[in-house]
């Protein structure tokens, strides 16, 4: 592409960023209602104001097989986020000095990775401006508590690293902080804050996410849990993830095995796209496990605002507040209860579920794991397009849409029997390609218990609030925009609409 054709697709991808931000000065006032308040984290934002952003995320990594694996898609997706640090960190699982299947991968992989997305990073910037230098994710990079199982006692520099990114005033934003190993790095951090700066901890807090992949190691439990749950910090501690590891041809649905297949893998990501693609550590060709990916789905600002709530759902799964503002898994069923205490592989649901051979179990082990695996089609694409940037052109390659709503406000409220317009012809595609639609109602993130309100295939549709809906009532309608470009990508956009009285 010619740059100047180049550059007038960046400059109307800044307009649209603008045209988003503008919602921000929605009239609607947020909805917010006592009862609402406890189902909900402390952290929601006004339901009005569309996340555009760009999220501050930390990562701290075991350097597991699957985590190096997760970290080909991470580089490739982090021109969304603004990546706070990447730092080394132990589990369970792997820890310096451990043996056989527990042997440590030695630290370097990182620079390594980094090495890897440099020879690629000219192209993606032909794709997207935010992408970080590669000397900057290394000035980033840093090793944490290696040492043991859960040993957060030594003040390593990946610690005190992490300690001074959330003691920086100078910033207010949240940080997500994503623990694809164990929490020890990362207790050793607020360690360091509680000794040293005290009076600080509530401000910390105040914008401090955690993401969870299990609790591998004791720490959360033993430090983190006793000394800041109190402040109410947004925890997700997620075993949805597992259908994204190393179990993934036992758990997900057919129709969704084939974007994981060694066919598929090979076609759009392990052949002919670049050195960092080349790296992913195939099984056979096929996808291999990426079990701490949804920790980082869970912030890219897709449209679907998962930041805002963990019951509200998106790539990164949905969750269920259990105590505090801690959330975890929805129960495959009603009698499932969750742990009083560590939310691990020895008591995990998923692995429980994972070799059940009854149909009932089978069937209630795919609705288990529905709330990530429901995205994973556009989540692959959204993959093989990313790594088509590593090689193409702006023209040969496919980017997303940009879901935009005319006079259809984020959050509204309406009564019972009032029909509600639903508006997304502003909707662009950065291509020039067509566009598909389907606005579909989201009933699990809802609190409307009532049926399902119809799908609809237009990119401007009506609604009629059900008659039976109650007051203080949630219905979530998602506008979900599909390109025909190659590979399809679909972005969102999420309209929460409260029921109140007529």
């Amino acid at each position: 592409m010619p740059r100047s054709l180049h550059v007038i697709h960046l400059a109307l991808a800044s307009v649209v960023l603008l045209s988003l931000a503008c919602q921000r000065e929605s009239p609607d006032p947020p909805i917010v209602d006592d009862d609402a308040s406890e189902t909900h984290a402390a952290a929601t934002k006004d339901l009005s104001s569309p996340i555009v952003d760009r999220p501050r995320v930390i990562v701290t990594t075991d350097g597991e097989a699957d985590d190096r694996c997760s970290m080909v898609r991470f580089l490739l997706t982090c021109n969304e986020f603004e990546v706070e640090a990447i730092v080394n960190s132990s589990s369970q699982f792997h820890w310096e000095g451990g043996e056989g299947w527990n042997a440590f991968h030695p630290v370097a992989w990182v620079d390594e990775y980094i090495d890897l997305y440099a020879q690629v990073y000219d192209n993606l910037l032909l794709h997207d401006p935010n992408y970080p230098s590669p000397e900057y994710l290394k000035s980033r990079w840093k090793v944490g508590n290696i040492s043991a199982i859960g040993e957060d006692e030594i003040r390593t520099e990946g610690a005190e690293f992490i300690a001074n990114i959330l003691l920086d005033d100078s910033d207010p934003r949240p940080i997500w902080i994503q623990a694809w190993g164990g929490c020890n790095t990362i207790a050793r951090a607020l360690r360091i804050i509680q000794e040293e700066h005290p009076s600080r901890m509530k401000e910390v807090a105040g914008k401090l996410r955690l993401f969870l992949i299990w609790e591998q190691d004791e720490t959360y439990q033993s430090y983190i849990r006793p000394n800041w749950e109190q402040f109410e910090i947004p925890t997700i501690i997620s075993d949805q993830f597992d259908c994204m590891a190393y179990i993934w041809p036992k758990v997900l649905p057919e129709e969704t095995k084939r974007y994981f297949e060694a066919e598929w893998m090979g076609q759009h990501i392990l052949n002919d796209h670049g050195p960092l693609c080349a790296a992913y550590e195939a099984k056979e060709g096929a996808f291999q496990a990426e079990g701490d990916t949804p920790a980082f789905l869970h912030a890219i600002p897709n449209g679907l605002r998962s930041v805002d709530s963990p019951d509200w759902g998106g790539w990164g799964g949905r969750h269920v507040r259990v105590r505090n503002n801690v959330w975890m898994d929805p129960p495959p069923a009603d009698d499932w209860k969750h742990p009083e205490g560590r939310w691990h592989f020895g008591n995990s649901w998923s692995k429980k579920l994972e070799n059940v051979a009854d149909l009932p179990e089978q069937q209630m082990r795919t609705q288990y794991f529905k709330p990530i695996w429901r995205w994973l089609a556009p989540v692959q694409n959204d993959f093989a397009a990313r790594a088509d940037w590593c090689v193409k052109d702006y023209a040969a390659a496919n980017h997303p849409p940009v879901v935009q709503l005319l006079d259809t406000p984020l959050a509204l409220k309406a009564s019972p029997g009032q029909e509600v317009t639903l508006d997304a012809t502003s909707t662009i595609d950065p291509d020039g390609d067509a566009l598909s639609f389907r606005w579909w109602n989201y009933v699990e993130a809802g609190t409307y218990p009532g049926k399902q309100l119809d799908e609809s295939s237009s990119s401007r549709t009506k609604i009629t609030i059900p008659h039976d809906a109650q007051p203080g009532e949630e219905i979530h309608m998602i506008c979900e925009a599909t390109d025909a470009g190659s590979p399809p990508l679909t972005r969102y956009q999420r309209v929460v609409i409260r029921v109140e009285s007529p």
